[in-house]
């Protein structure tokens, strides 16, 4: 252990590391180590745990020319002098993150500076990475010296692999990346969420944390177990860790006041406090029990988002546009919704339309009850957002993610499209919001096939958000063959119209249909949470808007 002793403030460490017997890793197939990063198999042994970081990082692919120790024995003189690293100034990339100091000693938390500032050096190309401070405290507690920590943090940087994400580098990757999280808490944490858009006038905001409650707000001992998995499945882990601490707050927390004025300050105090409450055993065990989607279909969602950032011009650090703003009291006006009600929907969409405001394109009072001028109105706009109000004053609406146009490519048949972002909500006489889980065998279904009696090939199922069940043969509601170029087969139903109705919906779980006359309307509830409608079950119509998306 005296190697790696260095840097270690002993009477801060767990005191288990210290007595566990030295044990070694002899596997190197993924699987395996995955179950051994899970299961803490290095954890308890702190000279084996440095052992396996330091192989775990020389595997990583990295660019041609990436800073060694070497380079670190260079050029710390020239950087830091004779100076105290503690006076120096941390570089601007770092955004004034916390510099945890764990459980390093004088020397350690020394360290941490000298090598920011080297590694600032280094990589001119770094413009915003708040993780940094936190990565490197934590690995000085296994390096032999600080030369040693900065190859390996230096290594984690230069990852080169395009399928191997590691720590956001730019304020447009974490941005997105914050966005992308709040996308998955609203659809994996939704009583969570719920609480969030309640007391927090900008629920992005909140979520922008995630990286702040990982990499700077958990204990020694948690972190490092979160690392020891995060070096073997990357990113992906981050996303499980933080969506688990966001539910275990809100279940500790649930019913009780706010500590604070501030919710975030209370997520922070919770994360730092979490011993308290939760073992890092059971937080890990929490993160994988989540059925998250696959990297690969995050990947898609974080691309999403970073165009959608790339189109408004959000590349650098700047304050986001809250729903607060996006939809203004000023300049907001619906027959149908109030600006608190057209806010809640605002807050249940994906985050990277959260960044535009609402345009009404089309209203039955102005526009007439014809749906040729509800098709002319709202095509050329992806999404838009349905409103219905009925004549016994029910409200409710959906959804749409995709284009209206898209219903031509079947012909004269009624044809399904969109992706599993769309969903059904009721907002009169109680809030609720409804999510499809959909095609249970997508081989069978095709983005233009035709339904048998209005009926998918493939079983889908409306349930609500506060409903449980995550299908393991559920398919992911960001793939939309025709935005990510994905085969047809993959492609959700939830959209159909022609000249004679519209259908939001697909299969046994349809939810809305609307007669060509905009005037009447029915809904098909059979397997909605607990068996509540939309609406009645058949209707008439007061009011219809369909509202797009501005810039």
């Amino acid at each position: 252990m005296d190697e790696y002793n260095r840097f270690v403030d002993w009477d801060k460490m767990d005191v288990t590391v210290q007595s566990q017997d030295a044990k070694e890793l002899t596997c190197t197939e993924f699987q395996e180590l995955k179950q051994l990063a899970r299961q803490g198999y290095w954890a308890k042994n702190h000279s084996l745990r440095a052992k396996v970081y330091q192989k775990l990082i020389s595997n990583i692919p990295c660019r041609t020319v990436t800073p060694d120790a070497n380079v670190y024995r260079d050029i710390v003189v020239k950087i830091i002098g004779k100076r105290n690293s503690s006076s120096l100034p941390l570089p601007e990339f770092v955004d004034n993150s916390l510099v945890p100091t764990y459980c390093l000693n004088a020397e350690g938390i020394g360290a941490v500076r000298k090598i920011i500032l080297c590694i600032a050096n280094q990589f001119p190309d770094i413009s915003f990475c708040p993780a940094l401070p936190s990565v490197i405290a934590l690995l000085l507690h296994y390096s032999k010296d600080e030369a040693e920590c900065f190859e390996q943090v230096c290594r984690i940087l230069a990852c080169n692999d395009p399928s191997k994400r590691l720590i956001d580098q730019t304020f447009l990757a974490f941005e997105s990346s914050c966005m992308t999280f709040g996308d998955l808490v609203n659809k994996y944490c939704q009583a969570a969420h719920k609480l969030m858009v309640a007391v927090s006038e900008d629920v992005l905001e909140v979520y922008s944390d995630w990286q702040r409650w990982l990499f700077g707000e958990l204990p020694m001992v948690y972190i490092a177990r979160v690392f020891d998995v995060f070096l073997v499945e990357g990113y992906k882990v981050l996303y499980r860790v933080a969506l688990a601490l966001l539910k275990f707050f809100h279940k500790v927390r649930a019913g009780q006041p706010m500590e604070s004025d501030s919710i975030q300050q209370d997520i922070r105090a919770f994360v730092r406090d979490i011993p308290k409450s939760v073992s890092p055993e059971r937080l890990l065990e929490k993160a994988f029990a989540i059925r998250l989607f696959s990297r690969k279909e995050i990947q898609l969602l974080q691309m999403a988002n970073e165009k959608a950032l790339q189109q408004k011009g959000i590349t650098v650090k700047q304050k986001r546009q809250n729903v607060h703003l996006a939809v203004h009291a000023e300049n907001f006006k619906s027959e149908i919704v109030s600006v608190k009600e057209m806010r809640d929907i605002w807050s249940w969409i994906p985050e990277r339309f959260a960044l535009c405001q609402p345009l009404l394109l089309f209203t039955t009072l102005e526009h007439g009850c014809s749906l040729s001028r509800f098709y002319s109105h709202s095509e050329g706009h992806e999404p838009t957002l349905l409103l219905i109000k009925t004549t016994a004053k029910e409200v409710c609406g959906a959804y749409l993610s995709t284009d209206w146009s898209e219903r031509r490519r079947g012909g004269n048949k009624l044809s399904f499209f969109g992706t599993g972002e769309c969903f059904v909500f009721r907002l009169q006489p109680e809030v609720e919001r409804y999510e499809w889980v959909i095609i249970k065998h997508p081989e069978l279904a095709t983005a233009g096939s035709e339904p048998e009696n209005h009926a998918s090939p493939a079983s889908s199922t409306l349930t609500s958000s506060s409903g449980p069940s995550e299908p393991s043969d559920r398919l992911s509601p960001f793939l939309s063959a025709r935005h990510f170029n994905l085969p047809s087969k993959t492609a959700s139903m939830f959209m159909a119209g022609s000249s004679e109705c519209i259908i939001v919906g697909g299969g046994d779980g349809q939810a809305l249909y609307l007669d060509a006359d905009l005037n009447h309307g029915r809904t098909s509830h059979c397997n909605t949470f607990n068996n509540q409608p939309l609406c009645s079950e058949n209707f008439q119509i007061s009011v219809l808007e369909v509202w797009g998306f501005r810039d």
